[in-house]
């Protein structure tokens, strides 16, 4: 668009919270349609008189709020809303097709923090042929009814730390986030509030909020979860829900202790708050605190899968949960699903009971480790938060980074991260300057080599974080 500025002479608060309303306004009244191309941030920075900075946290903050969608280097496109005309391109036409088949042309890819290629194609191949043989008739139709050992094998995978699911609680789901969407629909309705860590895999918050419910952040520090704080929204806000991620904590890696889990019990309890615990990363550990599970088994859904640890692209996941509500759960994942593909549901079952899906499971946990290594001798001296199980690390970047400069800097030199943005549940809060590196995509470790080279060198060039790359 070439003939609109904004007016930041009308509001208060921080430069970029005043851009970002000033834009939500213009949205709101039709100035910029639905489909228009905001500025480029250095065009626009120059034109009003403030730095790079403050229009990337206003571009943002308008992501989060729904307003506005984006591919680094393709431009920050005006999203269409219901009942409002079409007067543009849509965002997704604009960039020429979906986020992947924008981003992954060409680039090293560390925005993922699936299970790394460790070679599981032989293993998937045999139990999948064997499947198509014996069970031509249930890939070729509908699966009506999910077969017993199915749910047997979730108990077996689930189960860890002394604590075992009873049979009559396990619910198959085609992963953990369908496991957890479902688990949301079914406990809850629209309009109720869900709270969440004010940091965590927001995607549940975005899906929760396209159901109709209502995100609340939840303050967190190094140990996860602050239970004071919970206790205040709890008792101002009444949330009906709280998923929590306690066990390597995406991004941050906490492992929240058992004194705080209990804690948070407490609380769950006096307010009568369900949980939804997502141990998807807790998988990787050997040990953990006690899972709120065993703590609250009366109120706890516990999900878990096999992408960060086996495959991700089997789609095998489960929840345990407290059995009278398990046929709600089950009947909401069809819904929300269409129900579970026999070749899937069969396939992760299979790998779990026939000891393949905890071998591969050891080799992915080997390879880990040696790109963890690889991480920590590539980012020595920088601040940086990694666990040698954890896909992940978490770094702090210094001045005059923002996180999200960085990561439009590491797209054009072709690597592909996440910015604190990307988790945030909330619309503001005081930044972190961080970002998620995830290494597990990449095939090889010299992809991973080069890919870590290249962003240590950005460390390197302060001067990169004055320019834009958007």
């Amino acid at each position: 668009m070439t003939n609109w500025l904004p007016n930041l002479a009308r509001g208060t608060g921080p430069l970029y919270v005043r851009l970002a309303d000033q834009i939500e306004r213009d949205i709101e009244s039709g100035r910029l349609a639905s489909g228009t191309k905001l500025p480029p941030q250095r065009n626009l920075a120059y034109d009003i008189g403030v730095t790079i900075g403050t229009v990337s946290r206003a571009y943002a903050l308008l992501r989060q709020r729904g307003l506005v969608s984006g591919e680094v280097g393709r431009g920050t496109y005006v999203l269409e809303r219901v009942g409002t005309p079409r007067t543009g391109p849509s965002a997704a036409q604009a960039f020429g097709g979906t986020r992947d088949m924008v981003v992954a042309s060409g680039k090293t890819r560390m925005d993922s923090s699936a299970a790394p290629d460790i070679g599981q194609a032989a293993a998937l191949e045999r139990i999948t042929t064997r499947i198509v043989c014996e069970h031509p008739h249930s890939i070729a139709s509908y699966t009506r009814s999910l077969p017993a050992h199915w749910f047997d094998a979730g108990r077996q995978w689930l189960a860890r730390e002394g604590w075992s699911p009873p049979p009559e609680g396990i619910v198959p789901t085609l992963g953990g986030h369908a496991g957890i969407l479902a688990t949301i629909a079914a406990m809850t309705t629209p309009g109720d509030r869900i709270a969440f860590e004010e940091l965590t895999y927001s995607h549940v918050a975005r899906s929760a909020t396209v159901i109709g419910r209502r995100p609340l952040p939840i303050a967190i520090d190094e140990d996860g979860m602050i239970p004071e704080d919970f206790e205040r929204v709890c008792a101002q806000q009444h949330p009906r829900m709280v998923f929590l991620v306690a066990s390597l904590h995406n991004p941050t890696l906490a492992t929240m202790p058992g004194a705080r889990r209990r804690a948070i019990v407490d609380i769950a309890r006096l307010h009568n708050v369900w949980l939804i615990e997502d141990n998807i990363y807790g998988a990787l550990l050997e040990e953990t605190p006690p899972l709120f599970a065993s703590l609250a088994p009366e109120r706890t859904f516990h999900v878990g899968g096999l992408s960060k640890s086996v495959a991700a692209g089997v789609r095998g996941g489960w929840v345990a949960s407290p059995p009278a509500y398990a046929s709600r759960i089950l009947t909401a994942h069809k819904m929300i699903t269409g129900g579970m593909p026999f070749l899937l549901g069969e396939l992760a079952a299979q790998l779990v009971l026939s000891g393949e899906a905890q071998t591969l499971r050891n080799q992915v946990l080997e390879e880990i480790a040696a790109r963890h290594a690889i991480a920590a001798e590539a980012f020595a001296g920088a601040d940086f938060t990694s666990h040698p199980r954890a896909p992940f690390l978490w770094l702090k970047l210094p001045e005059p980074w923002l996180s999200s400069t960085f990561k439009q800097a590491a797209f054009e030199e072709g690597v592909l991260i996440d910015d604190e943005d990307e988790f945030r549940v909330g619309r503001s809060g005081a930044p972190l300057h961080r970002v998620r590196i995830a290494f597990t995509v990449p095939q090889n470790r010299d992809l991973i080599r080069r890919g870590f080279a290249t962003l240590a060198g950005l460390l390197d060039n302060p001067i990169s974080g004055f320019d834009n790359y958007g």
